[in-house]
């Protein structure tokens, strides 16, 4: 997973500290020009009718991705029609009105590519690996169905969805309790329904709302398209500006005006469900990139929760063995409010009060006491080691242009090493206590009411596909 996804997933290289400072000194006497070389190799055009493209040749592999960014995700949903963005994803390997349902994967797999695409609250994208010779299909393809939408067997991919909801979310108590907790500490925004969309209005949405969906949404103008690998940049625009350049704009999307108000006291919910153990999500609301506590926010959850040596895992997995897990989450990239959560499973016989008690702790400790010279740059050695091992993906490179280019400006990738680098023990402990206390805080408890069922399954939330 890249580091722009939904679940702030963490470093999976779980380095000790010195091996982290030594790999990210030694890398970084060259890899300062490599990651300038990200943004500032980066090939861009604005087409008349207003598509964003960003090309990047990257010649490690004779390979390249292709990733269409469109702008809308569930927070641009409506009420009664949650759901909708995710099953206009679904929908759009449904045909075209030139291709038939399922057709376009095949062609991709014929020319040595694989494809696939995934929902999230804030965007959908849709993304082939290919061998770069053959980048020219995708190209036709994905205009091809951005310009000719024309899904068959609706009420078969919508029953797909239901179906991927039960399993994912209703059948999954850890998931579960993470839609509920969220939708308890989001009251105005649109993040409090979950990506998948409730239940009851999936069943009620139509072709019609699709196609209404798709026409505005699925424009040029809200659209961004990236391609990296081996190839030359200005052949690829041409390319991509021939097979996109004559699609016409939909109608105006409606402004987003939604915000969230200060939260001013602590919130619980309860779920009762079929679970193996008992589980416990905290979650405070943060801001997002645009503000400058994001990089001291994204350091205090690598040090409270970030691998084996993290405080929260020291605490409560291998000290006091109150939990058979605990994870933090936090994803700066989000485009509007974000949450910053600690999640726990519980031991047999361990009360939800004892481990919300210890996690307190912790974050009082945060807040009261600066974190430790050591500590804090082993932190920022393993959040900027994950960020620069992740320029060896050319898919990651894709995704981390176009969500920063929808974000504002994909240049801003240029600040993130830097600004890591500045985060000091007084950012990190300003950020704990500003954000970490109990008024701010959402709390979900999962009470388990018998065993789950073996076949029971569940998917990551944040981002669907």
């Amino acid at each position: 997973m890249v580091r722009v996804m939904r679940s702030s997933p963490r470093c999976p290289f779980l380095f000790p500290a010195v091996s982290a400072a030594v790999i990210v000194v030694l890398m970084f006497a060259s890899a300062a020009s490599a990651l300038a070389g990200l943004t500032d190799h980066v090939e861009t055009e604005t087409l008349p009718n207003g598509l964003k493209v960003l090309v990047l040749e990257n010649h490690k592999a004779p390979v390249a991705t292709l990733s269409i960014f469109y702008k809308v995700g569930s927070r641009n949903e409506q009420v009664g029609k949650t759901g909708i963005s995710h099953l206009c994803e679904h929908l759009m390997f449904r045909g075209t009105k030139k291709l038939g349902p399922e057709q376009f994967s095949k062609i991709i797999q014929e020319n040595g590519g694989t494809d696939n695409a995934f929902t999230t609250a804030d965007y959908t994208d849709y993304f082939e690996i290919i061998n770069a010779r053959n980048l020219d299909v995708p190209i036709r393809l994905e205009a091809d169905r951005m310009a000719n939408f024309d899904p068959k067997g609706f009420d078969a991919e919508k029953a797909v969805v239901m179906e991927e909801r039960r399993l994912r979310t209703e059948d999954n108590p850890e998931d579960a309790l993470y839609e509920i907790t969220k939708a308890q500490a989001y009251v105005e925004y649109p993040y409090h329904w979950p990506v998948i969309g409730w239940m009851s209005d999936i069943r009620h949405l139509t072709l019609k709302d699709a196609l209404a969906y798709h026409a505005m949404y699925y424009s040029p103008r809200n659209a961004v398209v990236v391609a990296v690998g081996d190839f030359e940049a200005k052949r690829v625009l041409k390319q991509i500006a021939e097979a996109f350049g004559s699609i016409k704009n939909g109608p105006e999307a409606p402004p987003f005006t939604q915000t969230e108000q200060e939260q001013k006291g602590e919130r619980r919910v309860t779920l009762k469900h079929a679970a193996n153990l008992p589980a416990l999500i905290v979650a405070y609301h943060v801001p997002n990139l645009r503000s400058p506590s994001a990089y001291p926010i994204e350091i205090a959850g690598e040090v409270l929760g970030d691998g084996k040596s993290s405080r929260l895992y020291q605490d409560l997995v291998v000290n006091k063995q109150m939990v058979v897990d605990v994870s933090v989450g936090y994803d700066m990239t989000s485009f509007g409010p974000q949450l910053f959560t600690v999640s726990a499973q519980m031991r047999p016989g361990v009360k939800t009060k004892d481990v919300l008690a210890e996690i307190e702790k912790q974050l009082a400790a945060l807040r009261d006491k600066p974190v430790g010279a050591e500590e804090l740059q082993k932190a920022k050695n393993l959040e900027q080691a994950e960020f620069v091992f992740g320029q060896d993906s050319i898919f990651q490179e894709a995704m981390l242009l176009g969500v920063y280019q929808m974000l504002g400006d994909y240049h801003m990738l240029d600040q993130y090493i830097p600004s890591i680098d500045k985060v000091t023990a007084a950012g990190v402990r300003r950020v704990a206590r500003k954000y970490f206390i109990k008024s701010n805080r959402t709390v979900g408890v999962l009470v388990p009411t018998g065993l789950l069922p073996h076949e029971a399954g569940g998917g990551k939330q944040g981002m669907i596909r």
